[in-house]
């Protein structure tokens, strides 16, 4: 079997109504088999899309005519022979990841197996979910809510919780008390009038779901050293799951001193990339939920391997999800393998009906759980559909 081209799609976006700089970029590798697979650059959100494209784009002219089962020895040469690769980064590591996945999707479909059993086997059938930015609103997916008060934080959760979910993420320092995204000035010993606004507001969610249900506290990196200490003490008596990226993580002597100092275990990983980039936060155990993202962190290749040295540190993992469908799809295959998962992210975006109309299968959970798919591959494709309308480029 032989890659005879590759396509690169701009998925069309259909959410401007609910989400702005939304752009799943999605590669889809064709064989002189007939046989498909699919994988997405992990930069959906935020900036970097076009840079996510034409990274892919690059990477597809170098894997023309190879065998698209050799996964491995393809990984290798994208990493060695582009000269940047051994640098790493969001862009080339997204680039290559998405290429990974739909080698993985060629594999699975050419075996007639999903994912999974490449991967090991199942080892559980079913994978606990957690409801993910509830700064946001929960309900109504279509309607992006911006939460300031202490009360709507707590009827966000409660919602949560009715349809299902005994775990959440809320990050309450996001957005302040006028109702400004990332506005709040969170950095340095100053910070109590800001930190204390968003434990008023987790008090409330604490009150009014109690002590049974799970709180991942989301920072986004939005606090500095000193402010991410600070705020931990404060919201240590909520009894919290996980207090996830509370400081960046290119330095990790920052991220291992709020782990020292404040008694909350640490989420982190989604911005670290590669088995490369993990080293430090493991040998230095400095993550116990880490959260590496099958779009940017490697692909499969590379993603069990670093769940694999996660496992050597008891660290449990988490497949961070903000991507398409085509995302989801590949994270549960990878997720359901690992003897060390810990939870399942579903990210208010994979609720909206026009991310989910673009591809074939709609997969949710079902109170609070996810099945995993056992279609040959990952289990997903874009629709004809999508692809007719979206923009896209392909190389020979």
């Amino acid at each position: 079997m032989k890659i005879v081209s590759v396509d690169i799609i701009d998925v069309k976006n259909p959410l401007q109504s609910a989400v702005a700089k939304w752009r799943p970029i999605v590669v889809r590798i064709n064989t002189d088999e007939g046989i498909s697979g699919f994988g997405e650059v992990g930069m959906a959100y935020g900036v970097g899309a076009s840079a996510g494209f034409g990274m892919a784009k690059d990477l597809a002219s170098i894997i023309i005519g190879m065998d698209p089962m050799e996964t491995e020895k393809i990984w290798d040469k994208m990493q060695k022979k582009t000269f940047w690769g051994q640098g790493g980064g969001t862009v080339v590591s997204a680039g290559m990841s998405a290429i990974d996945v739909a080698l993985w999707d060629i594999k699975g479909k050419a075996l007639n197996v999903p994912c999974y059993q490449l991967l090991g086997g199942k080892c559980r059938d079913t994978l606990r979910t957690y409801a993910s930015q509830l700064q946001f609103g929960w309900g109504d997916a279509e309607k992006k809510e911006i939460l300031t008060t202490p009360e709507q934080y707590a009827a966000a959760a409660e919602q949560a919780v009715a349809d299902g979910y005994d775990a959440i993420k809320v990050d309450v320092n996001e957005i302040n008390e006028q109702g400004g995204v990332k506005k709040s000035n969170l950095y340095g010993v100053f910070s109590d009038r800001e930190l204390k606004v968003g434990y008023k507001r987790l008090k409330a969610i604490r009150d009014a779901i109690g002590d049974d249900i799970d709180i991942i506290v989301e920072a986004h990196a939005l606090t500095d050293t000193a402010s991410a200490i600070r705020f931990g003490r404060m919201i240590e008596e909520l009894r919290i799951s996980a207090y996830e990226e509370p400081v960046m993580n290119l330095n990790p002597g920052q991220l291992k001193e709020v782990k020292q100092n404040v008694n909350i275990p640490i989420a982190a990983g989604e911005r670290i990339y590669t088995r490369w980039g993990f080293r430090p936060f493991f040998e230095e155990h400095i993550i116990d939920l880490i959260q590496p993202d099958l779009g940017t962190c490697g692909g499969f290749s590379e993603a069990k391997k670093i769940c694999d040295m996660g496992h050597i540190y008891d660290t449990t993992c988490q497949i961070h999800v903000c991507g398409g469908p085509i995302m989801t799809a590949a994270s549960l295959q990878l997720e359901c393998a690992i003897p060390n998962f810990g939870i399942h992210e579903l990210h208010r975006y994979s609720l909206l009906d026009g991310n989910r109309a673009t591809c074939k299968y709609d997969y949710l959970p079902e109170n609070g759980q996810y099945s995993v798919p056992d279609l040959p591959g990952i289990g997903q494709e874009l629709t004809d559909k999508s692809i007719a309308e979206s923009p896209k480029e392909t190389v020979k």
